[in-house]
Order: C-alpha cells, then structure tokens, then sequence
C-alpha cells in the first residue's frame, strides 16, 4: 500500500545521483565489480552532458531539501566513493574537462600514510591530495575512517568512525566538512541520528535508485555505478527512467538482512561493508 510520502515521491522531480568507485581498466578482484573502464566512463559523461541536465555537488541538493536553496530544473549529482588513486588524476580531468561538478567522500583511514581500513588492498589516493579534489570543482565529504558496516556499530565506535574522519578532513581542507556516505549505503535510524549528531547536513545511501525533491537528507537514495551497466543504462536515468523512486520504507529483506549483519559483527567484531 502507497503512503502518502511514496505518492509524493513518485510525483516529484527524479534526480539521478550516481555513484562511482574506481576508474581504472585492471582493477583488484575485490571491487571490480563496481569498477568502471576509462573509456566507458568517458562515454557515460558525455551522455550526461548530452541529456542537458545540470551538474550539481550534493551541497546543493541537501540545501534543497534543508528548504536554503533551489535546485535548477533537471539536476543529475554524480559521487564518488572511497578514495581509490585514479580519482586526483584522469577521473578528476575527465569531470573537469566537460564542465561537471562532483562530490568525493573519502575513507580516511583507508588514504593515510600509516593508517589502515577495512578495505582490501588497492591504488588509493592519499589524503594530502584531497586539496586536489577541490581544486578541479569537486567536494569533500567523509566516508568515515575504516569503512565499516555503520549499522552494527556499538555507539561509541559509532562517533569515533563519524566525527574523526570529519575531524581528520576539515584539517587537511581547513574548512567545515558537511556531507556523508554510509559505507556500502549501510545505515539505520540510530545511524541517521549519529550522523546528524556528528555534525554532518546530509549523507548518502546507494539504494539504486532515483532521488526526488522529496528524498530524505540523511538517505540520498544514488544509483551505483557496475561494470556491466552501459551508456544506455545511464541515458535511462537521466531520462528518469529505469529505477524506483525514493524515498521508501526499508524492505523486510533489508531489515532482516540487518539483523543478521548485527548478529554476525556481535560474534566476528566489525566486519568491511561491501
């Protein structure tokens, strides 16, 4: 049965936002899957541009649904994950050569000399060149530091995952950090509200689906970008087309698949979301 929220959603306006991992033509096994080729996300972009939508960072949109700001008529945000060495580089000259804004959330952690994560071994960036980022068009969220399944996080490991990374980036950009990304779009209720206590003005989940000018500010429904998805896929949904829409209520599956995580991060510790 439709809720009176999931009404207005399948009215409002579909934003794509979509999210991308490495840029790069021999990935690691372990996240090839949700890796793109240089040649095909050339392709991608300039179907972007061609479908005459505007780029914006998710700044704008978060404002938008914070009631500070309008959005221009047929927006599309596109986002970056983790961190991986290619995004400084020719993944960065690629946006900027076409004129697209985007937003980079970093595992910091994951970025430090010295430091470690939970992600598996992979060309990563460091976060000395996350000044970089900004400086061809791009914003900065955070990612959190170990890239953990955020949902099965005891409180306090919970902050510290949240408000160090924040910290830890604000430091190196010298100015506020104000946006998240949930590690493999994991996040509850107590999440949200951890999340919003830390400071940050939005986050991202993935969902796969479309966002609406009646999206959640602390659940950005996005679209994720995998190695079989094609230009067509992507014309799709900048057409609107080809995913639901958000926001919607969690499944049962989702919720049980919860309950398992927690579960299993209760025996095993916590567990690398992906």
């Amino acid at each position: 049965m439709s809720t009176p929220r999931t009404l207005r959603a399948s009215r409002a306006p579909r934003i794509p936002v979509l999210l991308y991992h490495a840029v790069m033509d021999d990935p690691p096994d372990w996240i090839a899957e949700f890796t793109v080729s240089p040649q095909e996300f050339g392709a991608q972009l300039d179907a972007i541009v061609a479908s005459g939508r505007t780029p914006v960072r998710i700044g704008a949109l978060s404002d938008h649904l914070a009631g500070r700001g309008e959005l221009p008529p047929r927006p599309v945000v596109l986002t970056f994950d983790d961190g991986f060495a290619d995004l400084p580089g020719p993944t960065a000259e690629a946006l900027a050569s076409r004129g697209l804004p985007a937003t980079a959330y970093l595992t910091t952690g994951a970025i430090t000399p010295g430091l470690g994560s939970l992600l598996p071994p992979a060309p990563m960036m460091t976060l000395a060149q996350a000044p970089m980022l900004e400086q061809y068009g791009m914003e900065v969220g955070g990612h959190t530091v170990t890239h953990p399944q955020l949902d099965t996080l005891g409180a306090r490991r919970l902050r510290h995952e949240l408000r160090h990374s924040k910290e830890v980036l604000e430091d190196t950009l010298g100015h506020e950090v104000r946006h998240l990304a949930y590690p493999h779009g994991y996040n509850s209720r107590a999440v949200r509200r951890a999340a919003r206590a830390a400071g940050y003005e939005s986050a991202v989940a993935v969902r796969h689906a479309l966002s609406s000018e009646t999206d959640e500010a602390f659940r950005i429904a996005r679209l994720i970008l995998r190695r079989g998805h094609t230009v067509a896929d992507v014309e799709a949904w900048m057409d609107g087309a080809g995913a639901r829409v958000a926001p919607y209520p969690d499944s049962p599956a989702t919720m049980g698949w919860r309950m398992y995580r927690r579960a299993r991060a209760a025996v095993n510790g916590p567990e690398f979301a992906g």
